[in-house]
């Protein structure tokens, strides 16, 4: 039974190894009542006090999101409400009909309840003035998003899987924690955690893979296969940010205007790698729109084939917000909001 102890040891660590928390934070902890999330609550309630010994004050409340999925969803908001009042800890709750909002949106439900946790969360966090938002992602959720990442077939950074921080306002406390480790920690402390049902029906895709595809791998090829792929997720991430660092210089040497739109030396440009000239398309882009949502390999060797073909008189749309040209010896990158 040693592991469970060692669980909140792995979750201070994890969060001073990336700086999740610091002095003066103020974080919303979005809690449904899991095991991971309910482990969260109580390390991050137990954390605070040592911390503040070590000189780092920081304040947190809960924020519930009950889905009206499940009959249970009501006992669920209850029991985490019931949880915060003990602990004596702010809690906000709201509920939300995801079925009907996947309905309306033609989305799946996973991503309907997705969006709207996220969107509650940084509802509440600017209510309470809060900086961090802290999600109970573990090293499993991390694995099987790895996996699901190849079976879509994205690229090299799909393989870093769940980040411990982004946009420097997520923060994944549990993230260096296996789901088994989590359970022992609930089970050690007497906890009681909720538990979700529609976590073992296997017609989701992220289930699938945790309750059928990993128990295979685990079985049949790798014991380890959690660790394996988190361990893959690391090398990615700092080769990521080595040719994150490279493409950055190349832009900066490249760059001949950046407003009223930014325009690229084609020559330069087509003088870089492949690997290079794919991410400077889609950094430029970024750089444009505040993201590169929607932008495909497809666009990507399109944009690069018509540089390479220097085609002065056509011009791209990889999306309906930006316009691509050549012109001049010259990339042209055009907002087209």
């Amino acid at each position: 039974m040693k592991e469970g102890f060692n669980t909140k040891q792995k979750v201070k660590d994890t969060i001073r190894k990336y700086n999740l928390i610091e002095n003066g934070d103020n974080l919303v902890l979005g809690i449904s009542g899991g095991p991971d999330s309910l482990a969260m609550l109580y390390i991050i309630n137990e954390l605070q006090k040592e911390f503040q010994k070590e000189g780092i004050s920081f304040d947190f409340s809960v924020a519930h999101i009950n889905h009206m999925i499940r009959e249970e969803a009501s006992e669920d908001e209850e029991f985490v409400k019931n949880t915060c009042q003990n602990l004596g800890v702010k809690f906000f709750s709201k509920s939300i009909d995801v079925k009907q909002i996947a309905h309306t949106k033609k989305i799946g439900v996973e991503e309907a309840g997705r969006d709207s946790r996220y969107q509650y969360f940084d509802e509440i966090a600017k209510k309470i003035n809060a900086n961090k938002i802290a999600i109970a992602h573990n090293a499993n959720d991390k694995a099987e998003t790895i996996i699901m990442n190849i079976l879509r077939g994205t690229g090299v950074s799909g393989l870093k899987g769940i980040e411990p921080i982004k946009d420097n306002k997520y923060i994944r406390p549990l993230l260096e924690c296996t789901r088994k480790e989590i359970e022992e920690y609930c089970e050690q402390k007497k906890l009681q955690p909720r538990i979700d049902k529609t976590n073992f029906d296997n017609t989701y895709t992220r289930n699938k893979i945790r309750n059928v595809v990993i128990p295979y791998i685990q079985k049949e090829f790798n014991p380890n296969i959690i660790e394996t792929l988190n361990r893959l997720s690391e090398l990615v991430k700092e080769e990521e940010n080595y040719l994150t660092k490279k493409v950055e210089e190349v832009y900066i040497q490249i760059v001949k205007q950046e407003k009223p739109h930014i325009v690229l030396d084609l020559k330069q440009f087509n003088n870089q790698e492949t690997v290079i000239k794919s991410r400077l398309v889609l950094y430029t882009i970024t750089k444009v729109l505040g993201n590169s949502q929607g932008i495909s390999k497809v666009h990507i060797e399109d944009i690069i084939k018509l540089c390479k073909n220097n085609i002065g008189n056509k011009y791209l749309t990889p999306n309906q917000y930006i316009k691509i040209f050549v012109k001049s010896g010259q990339i042209h990158f055009i907002d087209q909001r």
